[in-house]
């Protein structure tokens, strides 16, 4: 059995942890609360501009002419994999997740026979470096800035289009987890380039049948709103990991308190025994001394 001095320190120890669990969560709800209109401010934009642009493209023949990032490059063989995660940790199976999301993407894609590359956008997508040590292809950090607006968002999109009108990949999917409620964020992965967008979406774009006479063609708007669209999925796909982000850390930190609160209890519970223990063991002692006189 642990000394008493050793589980005094044990439990001092785990106070202070849950101290910190403590305040840790405090900030993450503060934080949640802002992230979370943040990202839910933010879909309504993005959402109808990716209707916008299901209409726009039901509308264009895709030929030699036409915007490469409608078009594509003709191939399906390389594909990019963005994967958007945080800058720190202690947020749950947060990251995890979004990694284990890419990992279940590329593996597809392998027994496809398709080659995989990697873009991080995030210290966290690091992990995947034990996996794919090779297929790294860009390690983009977004700790140096303290908050996370479209300007980072534009960053990060003008390095995909430019890499894709170099030619570097075919296909890139963009991964991050949309944000449900501060116990659920969803794992999502969406195609970002070439543009492809669901039936569904064209469907609702095109609910109405209204008749629309467009001022410049189509394929004059396309050349402008598709670099804009891939920027606004990438600022989209931030703004919702923040809210996820928050919402994890809450939660694990909320669990790691009360797991600290168990654990001060069994120690105490521990601690109180093993002072018994002793208290008695030295009145036997006197006892026994004081009948030996």
């Amino acid at each position: 059995m642990a000394s008493l001095k050793a589980l005094k320190i044990r439990i001092g120890s785990v106070k202070s942890t849950q101290k910190i669990t403590k305040a840790m969560k405090m900030v993450a709800a503060a934080k949640l609360r802002r992230a979370q209109e943040a990202a839910i401010a933010g879909r309504p934009y993005a959402e109808r501009l990716e209707a916008v642009m299901a209409s726009l493209a039901s509308k264009v023949t895709v030929s030699e002419n036409s915007p490469k990032l409608l078009a594509g490059t003709g191939k399906d063989q390389v594909h990019l994999l963005v994967v958007a995660t945080s800058e720190r940790g202690l947020a749950g199976a947060f990251n995890t997740n979004i990694v284990r999301a890419a990992r279940k993407k590329a593996e597809e894609l392998e027994r496809q026979g398709k080659t995989v590359r990697f873009y991080l956008a995030g210290k966290k997508g690091r992990v995947l470096r034990r996996f794919y040590p090779d297929a790294i292809v860009a390690d983009h950090e977004l700790g140096q800035h303290k908050m996370l607006g479209f300007q980072q968002a534009r960053e990060v999109a003008d390095d995909l289009i430019a890499r894709f009108e170099a030619g570097e990949f075919d296909v890139a999917h963009l991964f991050y987890a949309k944000f449900q409620s501060a116990l659920v964020q969803i794992p999502t992965g969406q195609q970002i380039i070439p543009v492809s967008v669901p039936t569904s979406t064209v469907a609702a774009a095109n609910d109405g049948d209204a008749a629309v006479e467009y001022e410049p063609d189509e394929e004059a708007i396309l050349a402008e709103l598709l670099p804009r669209n891939v920027a606004i999925q990438v600022f989209r796909a931030m703004q919702e990991n923040a809210a996820s982000e928050q919402g994890s850390r809450m939660t694990a930190m909320d669990n790691a308190t009360r797991n600290a609160g168990d654990m001060i209890k069994r120690l105490s519970i521990q601690y109180n025994r093993a002072r018994q223990a002793a208290i008695t063991t030295e009145l036997v002692e006197i006892i026994s001394g004081a009948e030996a006189l």
